[in-house]
C-alpha cells in the first residue's frame, strides 16, 4: 500500500523539523525516506516553543518548500500544533508549558505570514480562544483547524465547531493518565464525532489497539484519519533522538518516551508499521486504511488522491 497522507510529521528517518540546523539535503534525504515507506504526502509539524523560534522554524520550511519541487510534492503544507494549548499537566503533553498561550488573531497571523502561504492545519485548545475569533478567523483564510492538548468542555467543542473547527489532533493522548471515568476529553469528543474528524496514533502505544477498537467503532469511517505523529527516530529504532529541543528515548518496543519516561514524546513508528498494527492487532481492513491514511486526509486538505 502507498499514497499514504500523513496530517502530522514532526520528523523522519533521522531528520527533525523542529531543528534550526535543517539542511537541503536532509530534506531531499527525509522526502525519499518517506516516499520509500509508502507515505506520499506529510504536513511537517512545528511543536510549541518561544514564539520567535515557531516563527523562525516556520520560515525555514517554507523556504525549503519553495525552493525544490521534489520536496514540495511530498511536504504538502505545515502544521502548526500551539502555542494556543493548553497549559495544564497531562494536557499540554510534550509542549513546553511556559510557551503556550491563549489564542490571538495577531499571532495566529503571524504564524501564517511566516508560512508565506504554506501553513495548512494548526493545532489549538478551544478553552484557550474561548471567543472563537482565531478558529473563525483560520477557518475563513481555508486554514484546517483542529483541536488537541486540550480539555475543552461539550460547549466548547460545539462553539468551536460552529466556528469552523474540524478535526480533533490524536485523540486518547495529550490527556492525564487520570482522568474522570465518564466526563472526559475523549467521550466529549466521540460524542461529536458525527459532526467532527478525529485523528488517531494507532503505533500500538499511544493508544492501546483494545481501546483503539472501541474508539474506531464509534467514529464514522468517513470522519477517521490516521497520523504518525512521528519524530526523527521513525524508523531508525531504539535510541536518543531529538524533537525540538527536547530529548526523546526511544526503548525496545518502538515507544518514544520523554527524558523524564512519564508521557510519550511524539511517534517513532512508520506508516508500515501502524498498518500492521491496524490488520493484525486492530481487526481493519485494507479498504479502511486506505480511507483512514490516503482518502480522508486527502479530502480534508482539499488535495486530490
Amino acid at each position: 500500500m502507498s499514497g499514504f497522507v500523513d496530517l502530522q510529521v514532526n520528523g523522519y528517518g533521522g531528520v527533525d523539523f523542529n531543528s534550526e540546523s535543517l539542511t537541503d539535503e536532509a530534506m531531499h534525504r527525509v522526502c525519499g525516506r518517506l516516499l520509500d515507506d509508502g507515505t506520499g504526502r506529510i504536513l511537517a509539524t512545528i511543536i510549541t516553543a518561544p514564539l520567535d523560534t515557531m516563527l523562525q522554524r516556520i520560515r525555514n520550511l517554507a523556504r525549503f518548500i519553495d525552493s525544490s519541487p521534489d520536496i514540495s510534492s511530498t511536504i504538502a503544507g505545515i502544521h502548526v500544533e500551539g502555542p494556543f494549548l493548553s497549559d495544564q499537566d497531562g494536557f499540554v503533553g510534550a509542549h513546553p508549558p511556559k510557551a503556550t498561550m491563549d489564542a490571538s488573531v495577531d499571532v495566529a497571523n503571524s504564524l501564517l505570514e511566516a508560512g508565506a502561504g504554506h501553513v495548512k492545519m494548526v493545532t489549538l485548545a478551544p478553552e484557550r480562544d474561548l471567543a472563537g475569533r482565531v478558529t473563525c478567523e483560520l477557518a475563513k483564510q481555508g486554514i484546517v483547524v483542529a483541536a488537541g492538548h486540550s480539555d475543552a468542555s461539550v460547549d466548547q467543542l460545539d462553539a468551536a465547531i460552529d466556528q469552523g473547527l474540524s478535526l480533533f489532533t490524536h485523540l486518547g493522548n495529550a490527556c492525564p493518565a487520570l482522568v474522570p471515568r465518564h466526563d472526559n476529553i475523549i467521550q466529549r469528543v466521540l460524542s461529536r464525532s458525527e459532526r467532527l474528524m478525529i485523528s488517531f496514533i494507532a503505533d500500538g502505544h499511544h493508544v492501546p489497539p483494545p481501546a483503539l477498537k472501541n474508539y474506531l467503532q464509534c467514529v464514522p469511517s468517513d470522519n477517521v484519519v490516521i497520523v504518525t505523529d512521528a519524530i526523527s527516530a521513525a524508523g531508525l529504532g531504539p535510541g536518543r533522538y531529538e524533537l525540538s529541543d527536547q530529548v526523546v528515548e526511544v526503548d525496545e518496543d518502538g515507544a518514544a518516551w520523554s527524558a523524564c519516561r512519564t508521557h510519550f514524546a511524539g511517534c517513532a513508528s512508520t506508516f508500515p508499521q501502524m498498518v500492521g498494527v491496524l490488520k493484525e492487532r486492530v481487526g481493519v481492513s485494507d479498504q479502511q486504511i486506505d480511507q483512514w491514511m490516503r482518502i480522508n486526509p486527502s479530502r480534508l486538505l482539499g488535495i486530490s488522491v
